[in-house]
């Protein structure tokens, strides 16, 4: 029993760190920019987040909790995690969670690169102007 209980925690700490995490980018995501698209999926992923607490919450206050595995990998990536929080938290309900948060990630994963790519598009245009000027100044001082 002492074991079960001891696994159990260990299965939510690891849980709690995948989702620190997200909570790690997030703050990257609130100190740059961003875009509504961006925005919105912040936003979804959070909401799901918050979901997977309140099943959490509710499968240990029905006595799930010592039910559970030891989980040692990433939460919504890994079929072991997926399994994990299938047990801890219920079948049908879990899986749909965890299909929205992996749908959501690959999303922000998507929008970022989109992100990156018209920042980076941007400061090739900029660099590209400084030094078409940089050239038009110097042929004038030239002449």
């Amino acid at each position: 029993m002492t074991q079960d209980v001891s696994t159990s925690y260990d299965a939510v700490v690891d849980l709690f760190e995948c989702m620190e995490h997200f909570l790690h980018r997030l703050k990257i995501y609130i100190e740059v920019p961003s875009t509504p698209a961006m925005t919105g999926i912040i936003v979804k992923i959070m909401v799901e987040l918050l979901s997977v607490l309140a099943l959490a919450t509710k499968q240990i206050k029905q006595g799930r909790f010592s039910e559970v595995s030891l989980f040692q990998s990433h939460f919504w990536f890994d079929p072991a995690a997926e399994k994990y929080a299938k047990k801890l938290l219920g079948e049908n309900e879990v899986e749909a969670v965890l299909q929205r948060l992996d749908r959501l990630t690959q999303e922000e994963a998507r929008t970022t690169v989109a992100q990156t790519l018209e920042i980076v598009y941007g400061l090739v245009a900029n660099i590209a102007m400084v030094i078409d000027g940089t050239r038009r100044l110097l042929v004038r001082l030239h002449a």
